[in-house]
């Protein structure tokens, strides 16, 4: 994969941090096509924020597909080609959270999922960057926004 985390990670704005950033270094990853950094330091002001460790763990995953689908041929009468496979990609964080004081923690998850159509990688590469721009732009825009319904379930 060409990507690759300089560390420390500069996180985006969240109520009540202020200026959160994440050392990660690299790990093994749970599957072959995936790589991953476990956060190992954090800096700014993030109160009740633990890096990982087994128990608790909080880490970065990013993954491709195992095997590339291909395009398949069109109809020979209509040039259509009815079933486009998807090559799927995705980004997650995995960290714990104590669901109820004295509880045990349980693993909350966040992940971005790319589905992109095969073929299109080639035929239509700047529509795909053009995906990603917004993707990556809105969710930066809206991260304390994001952060606020996820904890207050309003939108």
């Amino acid at each position: 994969m060409a990507i690759t985390f300089t560390s420390p990670v500069t996180g985006a704005a969240q109520t009540g941090f202020t200026s959160p950033t994440y050392t990660i270094t690299a790990t093994i990853a749970p599957e072959v096509n995936q790589k991953q950094w476990a956060v190992t330091a954090l800096g700014g002001t993030q109160a009740g924020v633990a890096v990982h460790s087994g128990a608790n763990p909080f880490t970065l995953t990013c993954s491709q597909p195992k095997a590339y689908k291909i395009l398949g041929k069109a109809n020979p009468i209509t040039n259509v080609i009815s079933n486009v496979p998807m090559n799927v990609y995705k980004i997650g964080v995995r960290k714990g959270a104590v669901p109820l004081a004295g509880q045990p923690y349980s693993l909350a998850q966040g992940w971005i999922t790319m589905s992109v159509p095969s073929g299109s990688d080639t035929a239509d590469s700047a529509s795909l960057r053009a995906m990603l721009s917004l993707l990556f732009g809105a969710a930066t825009q809206q991260s304390a926004g994001i952060g606020d319904t996820v904890v207050s379930g309003l939108m």
